[in-house]
């Protein structure tokens, strides 16, 4: 498994989507253009197994990776996603939809090239997305009752946008808000505990420093503040303990005019010059945790390495930005510059490395750990939406899968080895979740044990063989 899942993923899904207008061959997706607007059903129902569908990936190709505006050539996200609900949690093949929107690109290569396969035209404003949008999801659920609905790689407003949109009346997540938070919330669960006993700090006692505030990083902020209420802190108390970092520097109240998705972090009890140094907001701020969801190449340098060093006896460092070029820092600087104390998990896959007589592991916050047993759950349970429960019951479920082995190595995330294995405890905890809400439609299974929970959800997996 972790040796085909960069293939299928990141960092390969990036080159195939530069190229793919210029290496398609055969259609693998389906693609619904502004210009269906309002003939969308029928676009729909071109889809050769409409009573198998349960699950799609949706994207308008508007921010890939760290790639920027793709148009229709994001169709391979779409395509490498669900192949990764097939691996991870034997989502049937057959069940699965990609779909890429094409409301346009911004992209100027693009709208030059003549290869391109999606409309040579600029993005379509807010208004006639909306509408493109409203109308979508709604002949979507009607095409397909039984599927639930994956946003991937929207603009960062965008994506907030629309997950509010439609989150409380339709079965939809957004996997770079929710599921992004939710791994990282498992991995950081896991890491506090060892800084805090290394610190003898309580684990309500930490502070986390954002370096990006994107959607990714703040639905990644908004995550985490369960780490706090979970130690008995209230939501606000919660929120206070969280900073963010944007390309102007510390976010604050009184720097001026703010994107609405960062004002609810936005500090008040900062009012000074703009303080735009990473070392400076480190010194300020004294975090005991520093997560990059900048895609800024090397942005934690040595200095801002040793000075994590010098707050914490075990800095947490999670370096979130994907591919491997774009990460903040590399797992060996991050070794070297802490002495191998530090806490680690990145986005990208990094070599273990020998420190002492000791082999230290990175862990990787890849949001394969959570997204294929949070939509297997979600299928399984027929949920009629998506909540905040059960996406923290995805990160309360990894988090609680390690095994002893794994913890005695100081792995903060599982072996992908047992995706399989995880996906069913994550599938079972987001059932139980969902029958908590009382979202759930699939009402038998609400009689079952855990035991028998945990049969019925791998009998339900799909296998090759």
């Amino acid at each position: 498994m972790s040796e085909i899942t960069p293939i299928i993923y990141t960092p390969t899904v990036g080159d195939a989507c530069i190229q793919y207008s210029h290496i398609y061959r055969r259609p693998e997706g389906l693609f619904v253009s502004i210009k269906d607007k309002g003939n969308i059903k029928n676009v729909l129902r071109n889809w050769p197994k409409m009573d198998d569908a349960r699950i799609s990936v949706v994207t308008d190709g508007s921010r890939i990776l760290g790639l920027g505006d793709l148009g229709v050539n994001g169709m391979p996200i779409s395509i490498g996603k669900l192949s990764l609900y097939i691996a991870g949690a034997g989502i049937r093949p057959e069940s699965t939809i990609p779909i890429c929107l094409d409301l346009g690109t911004n992209n100027e290569q693009f709208l030059e090239d003549p290869l391109y396969l999606g409309m040579r035209e600029k993005r379509v404003p807010d208004k006639e997305m909306e509408e493109f949008m409203d109308e979508f999801m709604h002949e979507m659920t009607t095409a397909f009752p039984k599927l639930m609905i994956q946003f991937e790689n929207f603009s960062t407003d965008n994506a907030f946008k629309y997950l509010e949109r439609y989150r409380n009346k339709y079965p939809v997540f957004n996997d770079d808000i929710q599921g992004t938070g939710a791994v990282v919330l498992s991995g950081f669960l896991n890491a506090a505990k060892l800084s805090s006993e290394a610190s003898g700090r309580p684990l309500s006692d930490h502070r986390i420093l954002f370096f990006g505030a994107g959607s990714a990083g703040v639905g990644v902020a908004m995550q985490l503040m369960s780490f706090f209420t979970l130690q008995g802190l209230s939501e606000e108390e919660a929120r206070r303990r969280i900073w963010l970092v944007d390309s102007q520097g510390l976010v604050y109240d009184s720097r001026g005019r703010l994107a609405e998705h960062k004002k609810y972090f936005s500090r008040d009890d900062y009012s000074g010059p703009p303080m735009t140094n990473l070392v400076d907001i480190l010194d300020h701020v004294q975090p005991t945790a520093l997560l990059g969801l900048s895609t800024i190449t090397d942005a934690f340098t040595p200095e801002v390495i040793q000075t994590m060093a010098a707050i914490n006896p075990r800095p947490i460092i999670f370096p979130l930005s994907n591919p491997v070029r774009l990460s903040e820092c590399s797992f060996a600087d991050a070794v070297e510059h802490t002495n191998g104390q530090v806490l680690f998990a990145s986005g990208s896959p990094f070599p273990e490395q020998a420190y002492g007589d000791k082999t230290l592991y990175p862990g990787q916050g890849n949001n394969m750990y959570i997204f294929p047993g949070l939509g297997l759950g979600a299928i399984l349970a027929r949920v009629t939406q998506v909540t905040d429960s059960m996406v923290e019951a995805s990160s309360l479920g990894l988090a609680d899968s390690l095994t002893a082995e794994e913890r005695s190595l100081g792995l903060l995330y599982p072996r992908i080895e047992r995706i399989r294995e995880i996906s069913a405890h994550i599938a079972k905890e987001v059932i139980r979740a969902a029958q908590k809400a009382g979202i759930d439609r699939s009402t038998d299974l609400r009689s079952m044990s855990d035991v028998e929970m945990l049969k019925f959800i791998k009998n339900k997996m799909w296998n090759p063989l």
